[in-house]
């Protein structure tokens, strides 16, 4: 009857201490850094390539215009070395209008480039596709939470093997 008893109890005993093991969770997080899946993710697309050329073509404008307002400023340099004040102010009056125009012009180019780029960036196909993949780098990882680390003011350190970047990348495709 003792010898039951023992028996009884160590099988209650394993079968509490399994039950315990199984019933806890441990949290698992990961970080994703989201600028860099974003880069991968882009870098070859249609629209990517399409802010690049028209990267390069306003640069190309701002340097032909920057070169025409150095050959009016050598010009009137050479106008005044010569004591012709008559057309280096007359040179004066064009490279003020220049330089505005030229201002304007970059300031311009820099608010569409940076517009086009904000909408790249804030792309709803962009961060659906995102989502999903993060949802099952997680799943399949057993992560319970997934943090960005641009979002890092709250992030004040983190092990590289919880960086889990590569696998989104990796599953995107990329």
């Amino acid at each position: 009857m003792l010898k039951n008893k023992k028996i009884i109890f160590l099988v209650l005993f394993s079968f509490l201490l399994v039950v315990s093991m199984y019933g806890q969770q441990v949290t698992k997080f990961g970080v994703v850094d989201t600028s860099r899946v974003y880069e991968a993710y882009f870098r070859d697309t249609g629209p990517i390539r399409n802010y690049e050329a028209k990267k390069a073509e306003f640069q190309q404008e701002i340097a032909s215009l920057t070169q025409e307002l150095r050959v009016l400023q050598q010009q009137r340099a050479e106008y005044r070395k010569n004591k012709n004040e008559t057309a280096a102010l007359r040179l004066d009056a064009e490279i003020a209008t220049k330089t505005e125009f030229l201002t304007e012009y970059t300031n311009a180019k820099n608010i569409e480039l940076e517009t086009l780029l904000r909408s790249l960036q804030t792309s709803d196909e962009f961060y659906q596709k995102l989502y999903s993949t993060l949802s099952r780098v997680a799943e399949a990882g057993g992560y319970s939470m997934i943090l960005s680390l641009q979002d890092s003011n709250s992030i004040l350190w983190y092990s590289s093997s919880i960086d889990v970047t590569d696998e989104v990348i990796s599953e995107l495709g990329l």
